[in-house]
């Protein structure tokens, strides 16, 4: 349970403030302004604004964590530990009709806490520490000024440390209003039966938000939200949208939201089906073998699949976005290609079918291949092409490729070629395809034998993988107060299931932002940069396995910040 409590907390004991930062204050409602820059936030980026929805009541701190506590302990919610402790910032107008003539910012906590900061354009503006735990605290700027224009986060205290950064909430002063944020629920697609909804996100708390389509001059929705700061809009057509808001009634409407395209399907879109995170499996007689299927939404029904046939399958669930089948002893026949697929409650429309998953069954009663490399060197230059050639007594047969790192084996590639021979090239090695390869080989009609296993060759590549490419998707000097995000492109085979990437500055040996990715490339984000954040940026990709393995790092990238 300890472990499960520090995932919820990690995100405050990564930056705790400085002892400087309480320097001067009593205990009380004191507040300080400063002109602190805030300190780089190490932390995994997502692109998606969290809405503002489920407010929760004000209770104490030791409640909240009771709350927790007993949720995190339900055997249902067991993969679901990750708890929203960002706050929610927002701006409250002494009259709507005039927005910026006196201006109040609300910081509202998730859970009751005597902390809270305010940063304006990447720099502290105002430290607060109050007598008793809050739920909220509320920033007066009063008349906006050339001084007091930018764009403002807020953090609230957690633990011993501080939460996440809340949203960006834009200050202008001018006479058009800034865009708001519009977002897609659960999905950005439609069909039959599935509620798709838009999300419309302001930055003031009681306006009128407007829904429009793209090419449709005659679509306009309106909703009103006199206690929030957003709206919902269900979605029923395809369409490029776009939102805004007014703050009273003859008000102008505020400048568009970035366009968000919303999808018709004809069906669901299809999950994914993994054997421990594989598309292929080698198992013995008897064993049992686990498939885990991954819908793009939760609250779906699921079904195992073989060919045209429904598998009723022992099956268990820790997330209502995916289920486990549980494959029982094994038999011969039984393996082959499986697919999930997955359908709304109520609705008769089932989504695609997921791409295959390959369970290969071999009771290793034929007799066992012969296994070649060519070129004939057991230590490959990096970079080069290197092909395992496993020879077969007969025609006909259906080929694996297993690579074997730390007694961790995994089906590299299957194949099934015309002839006895399955040739299986490894495409720009390097030192992640550093293992012990061997191949089988089985029949594909009954009674389904299979072959011991080849006598095993090792692979060892030495150096370190390719380096990077580094990308900034920003030109000129960034603007105080946004987020510089930086692509980080990778040379990482099928492999490697799960990658770091670390983005670091010039000068540090820690990360400056690190992000877990499935795919060879990732896109590093600095939250809400500041002037503390100028310099050079270069990345670099890491694993621990199946090789520990670290790049050098890429070619640099520099970051200049605009003066605000």
């Amino acid at each position: 349970m300890m472990t499960v409590l520090a995932t919820f907390i990690s995100s405050a004991k990564e930056h705790p403030p400085t002892p400087a930062s309480w320097e001067g204050q009593t205990i009380g409602k004191r507040s300080m302004p400063l002109a602190a820059p805030l300190p780089p936030l190490l932390g995994l980026y997502h692109h998606r604004h969290s809405p503002a929805g489920g407010r929760l009541a004000i209770m104490s701190t030791l409640g909240a964590f009771l709350v927790l506590w007993g949720f995190l302990l339900c055997p249902a919610n067991k993969a679901a530990t990750v708890f929203e402790t960002r706050p929610n910032l927002w701006a409250e107008a002494e009259s709507l009709l005039e927005p910026w003539a006196n201006l109040t910012l609300t910081c509202q906590a998730r859970l009751g806490t005597p902390d809270f900061e305010l940063f304006k354009d990447g720099v502290t503006q105002e430290l607060v520490h109050l007598d008793l735990p809050a739920m909220e605290h509320r920033f007066p700027l009063g008349a906006v000024t050339s001084d007091t224009r930018g764009l403002y986060r807020c953090r609230s205290g957690l633990n011993s440390g501080w939460t996440q950064l809340s949203n960006l909430l834009e200050v202008t002063g001018a006479e058009s209003l800034p865009p708001p944020l519009l977002s897609t629920e659960p999905v950005s697609w439609i069909t039959p039966g599935l509620k798709t909804k838009l999300l419309c996100h302001g930055a003031f708390r009681g306006v009128t938000y407007l829904l429009r389509q793209e090419g449709n001059d005659q679509f306009l929705e309106v909703a009103e939200a006199p206690e929030d700061m957003e709206a919902t809009f269900p979605v029923h057509r395809p369409g490029n949208y776009s939102c805004s808001y007014r703050t009273h009634a003859a008000g102008a409407p505020s400048e568009p939201s970035a366009t968000v395209t919303v999808e018709e399907l004809a069906a669901p879109l299809p999950p994914k089906l993994n054997f421990q995170g594989e598309s292929a499996g080698l198992l013995r007689p008897g064993a049992d073998a686990t498939l885990v299927c991954v819908a793009p939404l939760s609250g779906v029904d699921f079904q195992l699949r073989q060919g045209e046939e429904e598998l009723l399958v022992r099956r268990s669930s820790s997330n209502p976005d995916r289920i486990s089948f549980h494959l029982d002893m094994v038999a011969l026949g039984s393996g082959g290609l499986y697919t999930c697929r997955y359908q709304l409650r109520g609705q008769q429309t089932w989504s695609s079918d997921s791409a295959p998953v390959e369970l290969l069954l071999s009771d290793e009663t034929l007799p066992a291949p012969e296994l070649s490399v060519e070129p004939e060197t057991l230590h490959p230059m990096p970079g080069t092409l290197v092909q395992l050639r496993c020879q077969a007594p007969r025609a006909g047969l259906r080929f694996a490729l297993v690579s074997e790192v730390a007694r961790k084996r995994r089906v590299h590639h299957v194949l099934s070629p015309e002839g006895t021979e399955a040739c299986f090239q490894l495409r720009d090695v390097s030192v992640v395809d550093s293992a012990n390869y061997s191949c089988v080989y089985k029949d594909t009609a009954p009674p389904f034998a299979g072959s011991a296993p080849s006598s095993s060759l090792e692979l060892r590549i030495d150096g370190p993988p390719p380096r990077p490419q580094l990308q900034a998707l920003w030109s000129g000097a960034m603007i105080p107060g946004r987020d510089a995000i930086l692509r980080c492109k990778g040379q990482v085979p099928e492999v490697v299931p799960h990658i770091t990437f670390e983005l670091l500055r010039e000068g540090k040996k820690e990360p400056s932002t690190q992000v877990w990715a499935t795919h060879p490339s990732a896109d590093l984000v600095l939250t809400y940069v500041g002037p503390q954040h100028v310099g050079n940026y270069s990345c670099r990709y890491r694993s621990w396995l199946p090789i520990p393995f670290v790049s050098e790092l890429s070619d640099p990238v520099e970051l200049q910040v605009a003066v605000s």
